[in-house]
């Protein structure tokens, strides 16, 4: 699954060590998925011990004798319980499929992606509750390999001034830029002129700002900052409407267009990308988050007016503080 290194303007751990925690995540995510199959095990393991116990009660009858003691035997054990297993992951996995339990794993750690994107040991940001439901949000970290760092629609100060810009998806490979169209199941897309697009869904019709304009845009920023630090790393801009057709007659100057029709061989290039975390990907990581707004507050064990001397940052990425 990508890592959501920057969203909007809140703060990020990834802005503390760009080199550091994009490997942590991927060492964090694996020390869970390996939890929860070690838990997975416990809960069919206890399963099959409970089935075969109550077989083996409705085959025979038991005696007077063996009731009577197994009642003593219940009364010692409510007096004196033995300490349950620790249940990481909250819930019974036993009867999960291999498939539900990828699923499960997913949105369990959404949230973790979300606390390291909006959050540090010392502050914090005021997150929309809106991105806990996002479903694109979700599709670009669910689908993606562990690779893929995702800027979800930052905002960059640029000589002062805020600039927000479209989702930036930094592969080890180069930067994409992604203008994302979002409608139902079969509303066309009739790219125009250089100003408007238009939707057409039946005998309906919307204008749209054509989305070539915020992908220049953010490309001009994601450019300047890379040459002001010297790092040189391939951009493509891409227009993706995964759900709908996009009708034109020239493809935009220097963009993808990336429609239902193209949308498979796309995904899959992506998820066939098995490459490591480059150096010249995490250069480029740096260089942009060093230039993004960032809005937070101080954590509550933070306000008293003390000296800031190496705050302990490894406590807040162990496997169980990120249960909290």
């Amino acid at each position: 699954m990508a890592q959501l290194i920057k969203l909007e303007d809140y703060i990020s751990r990834y802005e503390w060590d760009p080199y550091k925690y994009p490997s942590r995540f991927i060492r964090l995510k694996r020390e869970q998925w390996d939890q929860l199959h070690a838990q997975r095990e416990r809960d069919i393991e206890s399963a099959t011990v409970m089935q075969e116990e109550t077989i083996s009660q409705a085959e025979q009858e038991e005696s007077f004798f063996k009731k009577w003691f197994r009642r003593k035997k219940d009364n010692l054990e409510a007096e004196n319980p033995e300490p349950e297993t620790e249940r990481i992951f909250g819930r019974n996995l036993a009867r999960l499929s291999e498939t539900e339990l990828k699923h499960f794993f997913l949105d369990h750690l959404f949230p973790i992606q979300l606390k390291w994107a909006t959050s540090t040991v010392t502050e914090v940001s005021f997150v929309k509750r809106s991105y806990e439901r996002d479903r694109r949000l979700k599709y670009f970290l669910q689908r993606f390999p562990d690779t893929f760092l995702i800027m979800y629609y930052p905002i960059f100060n640029i000589r002062k001034a805020p600039i927000e810009c479209e989702i930036i998806m930094i592969t080890p490979l180069g930067i994409e830029i992604i203008a994302s169209i979002e409608k139902k199941p079969g509303v066309r897309i009739i790219a125009g002129d250089e100003r408007k697009w238009t939707l057409e869904d039946g005998e309906r019709s919307e204008m749209i700002l054509n989305p070539a304009i915020s992908l220049k845009r953010t490309e001009h920023v994601v450019r300047s900052i890379l040459s002001a630090e010297g790092v040189e790393f391939p951009i493509r801009k891409t227009i993706l409407a995964e759900k709908n057709q996009i009708i034109y007659t020239t493809e935009p100057y220097q963009i993808d267009i990336i429609d239902e029709l193209r949308y498979p061989e796309w995904f899959e290039e992506k998820r066939k990308l098995n490459t490591p975390l480059k150096s010249l990907q995490l250069k480029s990581v740096a260089a942009l988050l060093g230039q993004t707004r960032t809005n937070a507050v101080k954590r509550p064990e933070w306000e008293e007016d003390k000296p800031y001397m190496n705050a302990p940052d490894d406590r807040d990425i162990t496997v169980k503080a990120e249960q909290s």
